[in-house]
């Protein structure tokens, strides 16, 4: 197959609403993700190559081990070349309107902004002849839509995470709509030791280690 007619693909990651949607299933390990085998997974059948996989995410904030866990991870995924888009955590007061109490609620900013201009740079520079947007956040249709009336040419593919609803809005304006489930995300589960071509070996954190008796599905039988 020549260069030309390979099918080139992008893939654009909400990472707040795929940790939460796998948070969800109560797996520690699972979040230890590896975007780059989870993205050639879903890929198959409409494209051949992936030019580029663009994690949109956002430290929380006030917590230390959290943020460290967060720093290996995204370490990690820089390793296995995907790109990390960062926006920022703010707090907002929130009061209890029964008990009156208040707290601050940590509210993510910016990664809805990242995503949508992600998948408008892949879609309008030419770099790719499909977009993988994998989120079920239905504020990304005026994305799609813009994608859609701008980029004709483009195909828009939409990969809802494990656990959530499809999105009527979001698949009526894509020509592809995925589905992961939990089986997908456990197949392409990180090794316990990821080695970035310089710099130090990224260790996974305790808090994701995998139950007794799993196996990694490198070591699994064919």
């Amino acid at each position: 197959m020549s260069r030309i007619d390979r099918v080139r693909g992008g893939v654009c990651v909400d990472g707040f609403n795929l940790y939460h949607a796998i948070d969800d299933l109560g797996q520690p390990y699972l979040k230890w993700l590896d975007l780059r085998k989870l993205s050639e997974k879903f890929a198959r059948g409409h494209a051949h190559v992936i030019e580029e996989i663009v994690f949109c995410t956002a430290f929380f904030p006030g917590d230390f081990g959290k943020r460290k866990r967060h720093e290996a991870y995204n370490a990690a995924l820089e390793a296995r070349g995907v790109k990390i888009l960062k926006g920022h955590t703010t707090k907002e007061p929130m009061k209890c309107n029964t008990c009156g109490n208040l707290w601050d609620q940590p509210r993510e900013k910016e990664t809805d902004i990242n995503v949508a201009l992600s998948l408008f740079s892949a879609a309008m520079t030419g770099k790719v002849d499909v977009v993988f947007l994998l989120t079920a956040d239905t504020d990304q249709a005026a994305t799609l839509k813009y994608i859609k009336e701008h980029c004709p040419q483009v195909k828009r593919v939409v990969v809802t995470p494990p656990g959530r609803e499809k999105s009527k809005h979001l698949r009526d304006l894509s020509h592809a709509n995925l589905r992961l489930g939990e089986g997908d995300i456990d197949d392409c589960v990180l090794p316990a030791m990821v080695q970035p071509e310089k710099g130090r070996l990224i260790v996974r954190p305790d808090n994701y280690q995998p139950p007794a008796g799993w196996v990694h599905p490198d070591e699994r039988p064919a």
